[in-house]
């Protein structure tokens, strides 16, 4: 077999399936969330907190290699690929974080409190955030040979250079590359078209629902 295409069948195997299912996954398919790559196989995977490569500088996500979402969420990010590849065929969203449960939510708490970098994350005695519902997914954009596009930062950067709020600015003061600037604007145009929700602190992040519409209506990954 051609090196290449083994480690192509490989990735695929590891982000849309093939892999055996852990303990997690079958609880948190039993709880009604679907796994994206069921609904759409050409939606890659990543999960950022299945490696150690993260703001917290550690793996937290043991049991978790599949990207889970309520089926309205996913449905959602199906639309989303749909709508970037009639825009751009060989580019193809990419899934960095999806359901987390409440339990990685206090370990990512414990690693910024008492920081500036508090800001970024919420706060389980709070009730967490959307991505402890399945409501929220952090995206980016790959090519097609699976490179991220430019967007100015890494996914998960805690900091001013990854807010959306003043980009223009950013970009006349050549803190942000035009073409960063474009793939932002590309991805929040699918994403928003699909019925997604902005985060002013981090590009990458889409929200399904409002805070207050997951508390009245769901309940929180454990």
């Amino acid at each position: 077999m051609d090196k290449r295409f083994g480690f192509l069948v490989l990735a695929w195997a590891l982000t849309c399936g093939l892999s055996a299912q852990t303990p997690l996954e079958r609880q948190l398919e039993k709880k009604g969330l679907v796994d994206v790559c069921q609904l759409d196989s050409t939606i890659q995977v990543r999960l950022m907190y299945a490696r150690p490569d993260n703001f917290v500088g550690k793996v937290l996500y043991r049991e978790l290699n599949r990207a889970y979402l309520l089926p309205e969420t996913a449905r959602a990010l199906v639309k989303a690929q749909q709508a970037l590849k009639r825009l751009h065929p060989n580019y193809s969203l990419c899934v960095y974080d999806a359901t987390r449960p409440m339990s990685v939510q206090q370990q990512m708490w414990n690693t910024v409190a008492g920081t500036s970098r508090k800001n970024y994350v919420s706060n389980p005695a709070n009730g967490g955030g959307l991505h402890n519902y399945g409501l929220a997914v952090d995206v980016s954009i790959v090519d097609a040979r699976g490179d991220s596009i430019p967007m100015g930062t890494r996914v998960d950067h805690l900091g001013k250079e990854a807010h959306i709020d003043d980009e223009a600015q950013r970009v006349a003061s050549g803190k942000l590359s035009r073409e960063a600037y474009r793939n932002r604007l590309l991805l929040r145009r699918v994403m928003r078209e699909a019925g997604f929700r902005t985060l002013l602190s981090e590009w990458w992040h889409f929200n399904f629902k409002s805070r207050a519409e997951a508390k009245a209506s769901y309940r929180p990954i454990p």
